[in-house]
């Protein structure tokens, strides 16, 4: 059973993934208000080559290596992050994509879920849209925000039981999505590649999941449904951490909510009208 929540936001703390942070102040453009009941993680970091270690996880703490070099170590009883970097970073690109990592573990040490999906809100609750790399979720996240729609978050969804929480306040594209969709800020190399940041409005920092909305290419625009056992199969796939479940009938539930594929064929000229279609049918 999950804990009892307090109010989101009285306590005048600040979070993402359903996690409060602290030390991390001068990145609040890209958090939402926490609440007081949500685990605390003191975010710190320091100068240094890291990685060079194999990665490790227990029950009390982890040890995880980012892609472009340095490491991130959790230590879950003092309630703390510290990020090992080989050059300095902006709080912002610490808390994305760099802290992702962090949500997923956390979500695992809780009995949380957590999927590699972006989320947007439609009729008051979150659609969780999943798609491999390459399939176009960012940039269907953008087109989103920029149709007017709550986006929840761009490449992490953390849920506990049905509720899900925000993620940072951005979404980041490729040189081709952003230059098409007109938006984005330079950022250069951040995590594993070259990123645009495009700023997302503030959204409620809970809100209840509704169902899930899996990407894929077809000759035509198209919603086509996913039954029970294929999207378990998926959900499975999609999940933050190569870990068994903490809480595999939390996941049996999770893939009992609604799902569909949404197909369109590759190429810009066919995003538009495959957003009008998922707003026409979750809206």
């Amino acid at each position: 059973m999950a804990p009892q929540r307090g109010t989101v936001g009285a306590s005048g703390e600040l979070g993402v993934y359903g996690l409060r942070l602290s030390n991390i102040e001068s990145g609040r453009r890209m958090l939402s208000p926490a609440s007081a009941s949500w685990p605390h993680l003191e975010v710190k970091r320091r100068r240094g080559p890291g990685g060079t270690e194999p990665e490790w996880l227990t029950e009390t703490g982890a040890r995880l290596n980012l892609q472009n070099g340095g490491e991130i170590e959790l230590e879950r009883g003092r309630e703390r992050v510290t990020f090992v970097l080989p050059r300095p970073v902006r709080t912002a690109e610490l808390i994305h994509p760099l802290l992702a990592p962090v949500g997923a573990v956390m979500a695992y040490w809780l009995g949380r879920e957590s999927f590699h999906a972006g989320g947007f809100v439609a009729g008051g609750k979150t659609w969780a849209i999943l798609g491999d790399r390459g399939s176009g979720k960012s940039t269907t996240m953008a087109r989103l925000a920029l149709a007017g729609v709550p986006v929840v978050g761009d490449d992490l969804l953390v849920v506990e039981d049905r509720t899900a929480f925000a993620g940072p306040r951005a979404v980041d594209l490729r040189a081709d999505a952003a230059a098409h969709l007109g938006v984005g800020e330079g950022l250069g190399v951040v995590g594993a590649r070259e990123r645009w940041r495009f700023a997302l409005d503030g959204v409620p920092s809970e809100t209840t999941l509704a169902g899930w909305i899996f990407l894929g290419w077809g000759p035509r625009v198209e919603l086509v449904t996913v039954p029970g056992s294929e999207r378990l199969v998926r959900l499975t796939g999609g999940r933050g951490i190569n870990l068994p479940p903490r809480e595999p009938e939390a996941l049996l539930d999770l893939a009992t909510l609604p799902g569909w594929e949404l197909r369109r064929p590759k190429g810009w000229r066919s995003l538009d009208d495959a957003v009008e279609c998922l707003l026409a049918t979750v809206g």
